[in-house]
């Protein structure tokens, strides 16, 4: 393996855990920030009423802001006080000079411990010096009975 192909895993890498604490944190720029432009975000193993696409940054910005967290009024779309996603066996592929795939696993723990788990299966480009998503397949294997995020997926994975 090559120093090139290192700084390549370890930039992926740094990608994905970027995704998750953005997003954990609530901070869209920095969310929106690991999509190429023209990236496609969408479910997998999840009911054809909970499935979701987004295609390019802005529809995925569109998605997030519907968390409602930008105003007091909004209804919440979920109960949970906290979220940590927590990513663990991570399988990189470099396809290309500037093109890779990766498999990561993922658990969602909030209040109650264990909530929801899954895997992202992704296709990343490098774009400058940085290694972008440029599609992401969320899948969900399992999710808490009481998940305190039920609510959210149906509301949001539309």
């Amino acid at each position: 393996m090559t120093v090139e192909e290192l700084l390549a895993r370890e930039s992926i890498r740094h990608t994905i855990a970027s995704y998750n604490m953005a997003g954990d944190r609530l901070r869209m720029d920095e969310f929106i920030a690991v999509f190429t432009e023209d990236a496609i975000l969408e479910s997998d193993g999840v009911p054809e009423k909970d499935a979701f696409r987004h295609v390019g940054s802005q529809a995925i910005r569109a998605w997030f802001t519907r968390w409602g967290r930008g105003s007091r009024e909004a209804e919440p779309v979920h109960q949970a006080k906290f979220i940590r996603h927590h990513l663990s066996t991570c399988q990189i592929e470099l396809t290309g000079p500037d093109t890779a795939k990766a498999r990561t696993y993922w658990v969602a723990y909030t209040d109650i411990g264990p909530d929801h788990c899954g895997y992202y299966v992704d296709a990343f480009r490098k774009t400058g010096e940085r290694w972008l998503i440029s599609h992401r397949k969320v899948r969900l294997d399992w999710k808490n009975a009481g998940s305190l995020y039920s609510s959210a997926i149906v509301k949001l994975w539309q």
